[in-house]
């Protein structure tokens, strides 16, 4: 293996703590070398070398960092990961990568321009119950796909405090949170679309903000695929249904990883990424004669260091990565559209 990536995290909130600076730092590709904390420094105790700055400039002009992971408020990703660009920094962007897309375009251009790599951050191309979906619609056990409903639900009924996501601003909203999440799967399972329309809700008392979303995307052959995602549902639905010729296949959602991260559990254990009993899909087929067979099908072990290792590959062996440019231009350019 070449040289470490020498690496830097925007913000060492959350997403820093459970979704990048795990996965930085088990994979031996890198090197969590530091970290932006503007108050409370609190990123020593689980990492001691690291070096911790005061603000996304110092970080940035850190000689010694290759590659910036952008995971601050929606609308500063263009601003930060231009700068980190042209300081001749390679680029990780969580979602949204921009709130427009001709943002992305600028972002892709500069890159370019600069022989350097911006890359987005899907993760949830990782994780066991999209992986199970995928692997069911790559198999044809489902005949020709006549339509999909994928759903990301949460039951928030008060409005939260982070400022950024609950006020109008460019990027808030659940659009913008949750939509990249399911238009990036729905990419990877069906590629783009030929069209779609979309709808949006806003009925928390006081919302200034979309806490609903619903998209329907359109594509060859006839195949109908809808997405949605709520703030206000209680009982949970299927995160997967998808319905063929030949069969539908039914999957509740699992953040097995999240819940993990949660209770500190390390990206190398032997246990990460294994779900739960009682969260397998369910595969309804149907043959010749009209006798369905169902089969229980228990998902695989998922991990994002998957997505780490993409990165590397992409950055020291400059093997193409998974989410491609259009589908991000394409993904931006739904979640702005009218």
């Amino acid at each position: 293996m070449q040289k470490p990536i020498n690496t830097g995290i925007l913000s060492f909130g959350m997403s820093g703590k459970l979704f990048h600076s795990p996965f930085v730092n088990a994979h031996p590709g890198f090197n969590l070398s530091a970290v932006v904390e503007r108050s409370e420094k609190t990123a020593y105790l689980r990492f001691p070398e690291i070096k911790s700055y005061n603000s996304v400039d110092e970080l940035i002009a850190d000689p010694e960092i290759e590659l910036v992971i952008i995971n601050t408020p929606n609308y500063t990703h263009f601003e930060f990961a231009q700068k980190a660009l042209r300081a001749g920094k390679h680029v990780l962007v969580e979602k949204p990568f921009t709130v427009t897309a001709a943002e992305a375009k600028a972002l892709f251009k500069e890159a370019k321009q600069q022989n350097l790599y911006i890359l987005p951050y899907q993760n949830r191309r990782y994780d066991s119950d999209f992986l199970s979906a995928k692997d069911v619609v790559d198999n044809g056990k489902l005949g020709r796909l006549v339509e999909a409903h994928i759903r990301y639900d949460r039951y928030r009924y008060t409005i939260g405090p982070k400022v950024f996501k609950e006020t109008p601003m460019p990027g808030s909203g659940l659009l913008y949170d949750l939509g990249p999440h399911l238009l990036d799967m729905v990419f990877a399972l069906f590629g783009e679309p030929l069209e779609w329309s979309k709808t949006l809700g806003y009925y928390r008392p006081g919302t200034q903000v979309d806490d609903y979303a619903y998209i329907h995307l359109k594509y060859p052959e006839n195949l109908q695929v809808f997405i949605t995602m709520s703030m206000l549902v209680v009982a949970q639905q299927p995160a997967f249904i998808i319905n063929g010729t030949k069969g539908s296949y039914v999957k509740h959602r699992s953040d097995i990883q999240e819940t993990q991260l949660l209770k500190n559990m390390s990206p190398n254990d032997p246990l990460y990424g294994i779900e739960q009993a009682g969260k397998e899909g369910i595969l309804s087929i149907i043959d010749e004669e009209g006798k369905i067979t169902k089969e229980i099908l228990p998902p695989g072990k998922s991990s994002y260091l998957h997505l780490f290792e993409a990165v590397y590959q992409t950055i020291r062996e400059h093997k193409p990565y998974p989410v491609k440019e259009e589908q991000i231009i394409q993904q931006i350019t739904i979640l702005e559209s009218e």
